[in-house]
């Protein structure tokens, strides 16, 4: 369950959207409450392709197959999945991929889980220093901009590229008994 900070209904549609236009075929993922609704437009789409992902890594390599066959894609992760891409994220970098992943935020605004902060608050760093270009919305008006500049730089202009949604924008997971 989330305590939904500041969002609007439309702005996982417009992600679905962006990636029409841009083409995207694969999509992986690691099943994440941020991304269910996006993920769910992606698994009912006949253009798209959802596959689900036992480990964040996975997706990294799976997205050079699809590129290496023609195909665009994106990864969907969470930030705590992002530790777990470190050393693949190399890849990305040794051949140039047009990589684009859209990260769902935890660590940050209303955070209850502790094991959550060390990796939200380093998120950003470490796709910086792997060579990731990092852009963020945080507000449901951003969404749309930031992630068609964000597919433009990856596919455009093969910038390996994240964009983080931040916890503020997808909310503050809560849990109740």
């Amino acid at each position: 369950m989330h305590a939904r900070a500041e969002t609007a209904a439309s702005w996982p549609e417009e992600i679905f959207s962006i990636l029409q236009r841009f083409e995207v075929r694969q999509v992986p993922y690691v099943p994440d409450a941020g991304h269910s609704e996006l993920i769910e437009r992606v698994l009912g789409s006949s253009s798209m392709r959802g596959i689900a992902l036992t480990t964040e890594e996975e997706g990294v390599a799976l997205l050079a197959g699809a590129w290496a066959g023609g195909q665009r894609g994106v990864l969907l992760m969470q930030s705590s999945g992002v530790g777990n891409c470190i050393n693949m994220l190399s890849l990305v970098q040794i051949f140039r991929l047009p990589f684009l992943t859209l990260v769902t935020m935890r660590g940050e605004w209303g955070e209850f889980n502790p094991w959550q902060v060390p990796m939200g608050s380093n998120t950003q760093g470490i796709l910086e220093l792997s060579g990731i270009k990092v852009l963020r919305a945080s507000r449901p008006d951003e969404v749309r901009e930031v992630v068609e500049a964000g597919a433009a730089q990856a596919y455009n202009a093969c910038t390996p590229t994240a964009v983080l949604l931040s916890q503020r924008l997808i909310g503050a997971k809560v849990f109740t008994k």
